[in-house]
Order: structure tokens, then C-alpha cells, then sequence
């Protein structure tokens, strides 16, 4: 048996222990544990729907790192994002070159607009996300509106998930987050030490009728709706505007659409 299957053979069964445990407690107590990946609250009648999220960036407009940090860190100030430098660092949105983040791009001759610019990163959430197939305690799941979510409480810290995503969207807790936090939204709930973090497409603010917070900040930049609504403002972008996807030869489907 090679490491690699002894690794993970390792780690599949501590999570079968740790459900079993945390099973027994819920019944011992009285009650039987949640649905996986289940949260247990109530949306508001003024809660925002759709077939599926999707999100659209108007590189010509969302063009400065000076804009784009504007966005981060509205961003994450709102969902309590710890500064943390250097390798442990925490990240909900960044920005990285034309190359990086569009490598299956290929093209000969590309616009120097295009080509040195800085592109908007974030979590895709994706159609078929490959972190929610190899998550060994279903702490990541797909919700009925097309979000890619985590239960921080169920997450086991295996980062399985990582290594699955092709996007380089989610970042781990090494380190207890709080110290790093400079100005706390008590609104937001904070992580703790050995979790997997993201964007969540802000799903709470949705639940109250509330656009995400890098919508907001961006200024008219960033579009958000419904991708299966021929009427929303997304889907009506990109059938005006040629856009691109980060990696869609991977089978992801990924719901970040970029107008170049």
C-alpha cells in the first residue's frame, strides 16, 4: 500500500470516529445530529432566490489594484477576515495576472490591457464542485441555490478540499484567526483554529434581501443574479458582452463570469 492511500485511508477513518462521537453526544443528549452540512435557521420573506447565483466582473471597469483592494477589504472587514502575512495567510477575495488566473487561456497575441492587467479572484462556486466531492464529512455542500457553502462546525481540518479546488479559493485556519482581526463586525460570526474558510457569495445577506458586499463596493463592476433567469442583469451581460471563465475545460462549470 502506497503513502498516499495509507494517508488518506488514515483520515477517512478518524472522520468516521469523529462522527460516530459526535453522533452518540446528539443522541445522548437527547436529539439526533443535523443533516450534514445543514444550518437550522429561518430566511427572511424579504430573502433573494435563484436558480442558480452567478456573478459577473466588468474587467473594464474593475481595471486598478487601487479599486480592487477597495472591494477586498470591504469585503473582509464584513466577514471578519484576519490579517495574517506571509503563508498563513487567510483570503476571501484577491487579485492575480491575466496568466495565472486564466492559464488554459491560450492565445498568440493578446491586448497589453489584457495582458498585464490584474484580474478579481474569488470562490466560483461552482456547478460541479470537485471540493464537495472529496469533503470526507460533507462540511462542504452545495446549497438548492447554487452556493458552495462550509459548516465550520463540521469541517475536520483535512483540507481534502483544498487540494481539490483549481482555483486556489480557500485558505485554512493554522492559527487561531481572532487575534489577527483588526476591527471585529460582531454581526459576522468568526472561524476558529483548523477550518477551511471562503467566499460564501454572501448567503447571509441574501437570506435578508441584501446584494454581497463586494457588489456593493464595486460600483456598478461586479453584476449579480440569477444565471437561469434570461432576464436578470447577468444573464443579460454576458448575451451583450464576450466574457470568459477560469479553467470550464476542468468540468467545473465554475458561476464567475469575466467581461473582457
Amino acid at each position: 500500500m502506497n503513502s498516499s492511500r495509507r494517508y488518506f485511508l488514515k483520515v477517512a477513518g478518524l472522520s468516521a470516529f469523529a462522527l460516530a462521537g459526535g453522533a452518540g453526544a446528539a443522541m445522548a443528549a437527547g436529539s439526533a445530529p443535523a443533516p450534514a452540512g445543514r444550518g437550522s435557521y429561518e430566511a427572511s420573506e424579504k430573502a433573494l432566490k435563484a436558480g442558480r447565483w452567478a456573478m459577473v466582473i466588468d474587467t473594464r471597469k474593475l481595471n486598478t489594484v487601487e479599486r480592487m483592494r477597495k472591494v477586498i477589504d470591504a469585503c473582509h472587514k464584513y466577514h471578519n477576515v484576519p490579517d495574517i502575512p506571509g503563508t498563513q495567510e487567510v483570503k476571501w477575495l484577491w487579485d492575480d495576472t491575466y496568466h495565472h488566473a486564466f492559464s488554459d487561456e491560450v492565445h498568440p497575441v493578446l491586448p497589453t490591457r489584457v495582458e498585464e492587467s490584474r484580474f478579481f479572484m474569488l470562490c466560483n462556486h461552482c456547478e460541479n464542485p470537485s471540493c464537495v466531492r472529496v469533503c470526507p464529512v460533507k462540511a462542504t455542500y452545495k446549497t438548492e441555490q447554487g452556493l458552495v457553502a462550509i459548516d465550520y462546525h463540521r469541517c475536520i481540518g483535512c483540507r481534502f478540499c483544498m487540494a481539490a479546488c483549481p482555483y486556489g479559493s480557500r485558505s485554512f485556519n493554522f492559527q487561531d484567526p481572532r487575534p489577527f482581526i483588526k476591527d471585529l463586525n460582531p454581526a459576522y460570526p468568526t472561524r476558529m483554529r483548523g477550518v477551511v474558510e471562503k467566499c460564501t457569495f454572501c448567503a447571509e445577506r441574501l437570506e435578508k434581501g441584501l446584494l454581497p458586499v463586494c457588489v456593493e463596493a464595486s460600483e456598478g463592476a461586479i453584476l449579480f443574479g440569477d444565471l437561469r433567469d434570461p432576464d436578470s442583469v447577468v444573464s443579460k451581460a454576458l448575451a451583450e458582452n464576450y466574457s470568459i471563465r477560469r479553467k470550464p475545460s476542468l468540468g467545473t462549470d465554475p458561476g464567475v463570469y469575466y467581461i473582457i
